[in-house]
Parts: C-alpha cells; sequence; structure tokens
C-alpha cells in the first residue's frame, strides 16, 4: 500500500528491524553510562541528524503556539519517559526479555481503544490479549544468563505503558503539519527533558570507549532521528492500532540478535511466555 509516496509495510518493517537492535545497542551502553546520560546524548545527535534532513527536504518548522503543549508532552512521554523506563530497565534485564515486554504494546493500544473509545472487538481478539500477559507473566522469570532485577519489569512495563499514552497524543498532529516537523519538534522537547535527569547522574563523558560511541552514534541517527520520523508516518496513515502491528517484530528481531551478539539465553520458561505473548500480540492484530 502506498499513500503520498510512502510505502508503509516498508517503513514500519524497517522501523522494527532497527529498534529490535536497538535493545542491544541500550545494554551494551548502559554498562559504561549512565541511563539518562545516553538518553540525552542520542536525542542531541538525533537532533543534530534532522536538521540537514529538514534543510533537504525543505521542511517547515513553523507550528501554532496551541500545539506546542502536545507537542512538548509528547515529546516527554514518547522520549524522557520513555527512555528513563525503558533504559533503567533493560539495565537491569537482558536485551531479549525487555524486548518481549516492550512488544506488548499493541494489546495494551487496543486494549485503551475498546475501553475509551469504545471499539468493539472479536472473541478471538479476547483471546490474544489474555494469551498476550499470560505470556509477560511467564518471562518474568530468573534468566539463565543475567541475573534479572524484579524492578526491571516494572520499568519495563511502564516503558510500554508511556509509549501508548504518546501513539494517542501523537495521532492528530499529523493532520496540521509535517510529520518530519512534528517528529522534529517531539525530539526537541524530549532531548530537553532529559537535561535534569542526566545532571543527576553526573556522567564523565570522557571515560566512554568508542565502541559505546558507535552504539550511541546508532541510537541517535538511525533509531531515533530516522526511526521516529518514519514511525510517525506510519501511526499518522494507519492509526495507533494498525502501526502498534509493527511493534510485532521488535521482540523477534532482539531475541535473534541477543542470542548471537550478547550470548544471551531465555529459560524454557521464559521461551514459552515469549512466544505466548508474541502469538497473543498476534490473535489481537488479525
Amino acid at each position: 500500500m502506498r499513500e503520498r509516496g510512502y510505502h508503509l509495510p516498508l517503513l514500519g518493517t524497517a522501523v522494527a528491524l532497527i529498534w529490535g537492535l536497538t535493545f542491544i545497542s541500550t545494554k551494551v551502553a548502559v554498562r559504561e553510562i549512565g541511563p539518562m546520560s545516553l538518553a540525552l546524548a542520542r536525542f542531541i545527535i538525533a537532533v543534530i541528524a534532522l536538521l540537514p534532513i529538514v534543510a533537504l527536504t525543505r521542511t517547515s518548522l513553523k507550528v501554532e503556539k496551541r500545539d506546542f503543549p502536545r507537542l512538548a508532552a509528547a515529546g516527554f512521554l514518547g522520549i524522557t519517559l520513555y527512555f528513563l523506563f525503558e533504559n533503567n530497565g533493560i539495565m537491569r534485564l537482558s536485551a531479549s526479555e525487555s524486548s518481549i515486554i516492550v512488544g506488548t504494546i499493541p494489546v495494551l493500544t487496543l486494549l485503551i481503544e475498546i475501553f475509551i473509545y469504545k471499539r468493539k472487538t472479536r472473541t478471538v481478539v479476547v483471546v490474544g490479549i489474555l494469551l498476550s500477559f499470560l505470556g509477560v507473566a511467564g518471562i518474568v522469570a530468573k534468566s539463565e544468563t543475567v541475573k534479572s532485577n524484579p524492578v526491571g519489569y516494572l520499568y519495563m512495563i511502564g516503558a510500554a505503558l508511556v509509549w501508548v499514552l504518546y501513539t494517542f497524543l501523537t495521532k492528530p498532529l499529523g493532520s496540521r503539519y509535517s510529520l518530519l516537523s512534528v517528529t522534529f519538534w517531539q525530539i526537541l522537547f524530549g532531548m530537553i527533558g532529559c537535561i535534569p535527569f542526566a545532571l543527576a547522574e553526573g556522567q564523565d563523558f570522557s571515560v566512554v570507549t568508542l565502541p559505546v560511541w558507535l552504539n550511541i552514534v546508532f541510537l541517535g541517527v538511525l533509531a531515533s532521528a530516522l526511526g521516529y520520523w518514519f514511525y510517525v508516518v506510519v501511526l499518522d496513515k494507519m492509526g495507533p492500532s494498525r502501526a502498534a502491528v509493527f511493534i510485532n517484530l521488535i521482540p523477534v528481531v532482539s531475541i535473534v540478535a541477543s542470542f548471537f551478539i550478547l550470548g544471551e539465553r531465555l529459560s524454557p520458561l521464559q521461551l514459552v511466555g515469549g512466544a505466548t505473548a508474541i502469538a497473543g500480540v498476534y490473535l489481537t492484530t488479525t
């Protein structure tokens, strides 16, 4: 399906692949850098990377004053708070566990549409919702290679919840402004929101090694500048529920990459739980 020059399935799949790899990059980076210092560095790079894209595409960044609060709130939720939760969660869990929990976002999105927007649903969707939560319960068990901190699960659940709120807050903006403009302002506001948290960590950036900086650049340019832009395009054209479907691929990418790159292993119960959660998400979005 093409709309206004965008190949939506391709964009959505690209976002899933890139964001699936971010769990590995973040896991590597938080070994040397504080969670919110990482977020700040990542989004400073993202803002810098977006500026030439804005110039080359001749995109206007002008927005009405009445929409700045929504843009700021979306940036705070989808960037500042999301990465406060996610980075702290990944630091305490394996990359695989973290990605599977985030992979339940489509289910949470659907629940909001059912209870708040009164969306009608089918029995198979209800079964999918139940399976997804049973799967997450199976994941919340001890990993074979990582001593998981239970607080990490709470952080990742918080990340999933604020991301859902971010998508609903962002959706109306696409009809009024360039999607690149929306992405730029949200990232800028989210970056500013990271500053006090990063200052509190007192990070010494001079001790950060080159491999970690390369991971930060990947997170800033591909995962943030391009990733958020692509996702906002898909979100605007397909809506929250359908856009969230692509998040189904994130844990698959992350688990495979974690196995080969980090040597992570999930326990048998966690593997069953992960498969159950992914199957539940699939049922809710078909």
